[in-house]
């Protein structure tokens, strides 16, 4: 099995105003963690389009427009994306999207890799979310009173990295970044149960 550990940002959070600037993964074995392929590409957007970016966004990922104004076109990403996960025989039943907020990923991926084609090509449907995985956790400790109840530590990722004494995500907020810190969160609360020092 392997996981896509996949992470966006956009000059905004509404997927049907806003643009997808930026998509980065990393592809990793779920049993020994061992990385199969990554992916991080800025995507251009028109300035129609940067025009409506919200300030709060981009003050938080850092993107300036001379950025995306060079990034690559939504095709082409597109076209390296599908020609990774063929290479890499992605397809649903043998592969999940893990991500920190799959709500918001899936529907800016969509974006750029239409959901027909998703479908057309087999890919997989299930986006897991790290704030569910850490939720079923905390809850399982807390029946044997080992661990506080999971909205008493919040259960973001930045709140779960601080449950597990972790370091934070790298700023400004870039999507690699964000895929780094999602898979060493994952691993503090799922683990990848035959990874060997080798791998670390």
């Amino acid at each position: 099995m392997l996981g896509i550990f996949l992470d966006t940002e956009a000059n905004g959070l509404n997927y049907k105003k806003h643009k997808l600037i930026e998509i980065a993964f990393r592809i990793l074995d779920m049993e020994t963690g061992e990385e199969k392929d990554r992916y991080e590409s800025i995507v251009f957007q028109t300035f129609d389009d940067w025009q409506f970016s919200d300030l709060d966004s981009l003050q938080i990922n850092g993107f300036t427009w001379e950025e995306v104004s060079y990034g690559k076109k939504s095709e082409t990403a597109a076209q390296e994306i599908q020609q990774i996960f063929l290479r890499n025989k992605i397809q649903r039943g043998q592969a999940v999207f893990i991500c920190q907020n799959p709500s918001f990923d899936r529907a800016f991926f969509a974006q750029i890799v239409d959901p027909d084609v998703q479908e057309k090509l087999l890919w997989p449907y299930h986006w897991l979310d790290l704030a569910s995985m850490f939720w079923a956790e905390s809850m399982q400790k807390a029946k044997i009173e080992t661990g506080l109840l999971p909205w008493q530590t919040g259960f973001s990722k930045d709140k779960i990295a601080v449950a597990y004494e972790l370091p934070g995500e790298e700023k400004p907020h870039r999507a690699m970044n964000g895929v780094n810190h999602l898979i060493v969160c994952y691993e503090a609360v799922v683990g990848f149960p035959k990874k060997v020092l080798s791998n670390l």
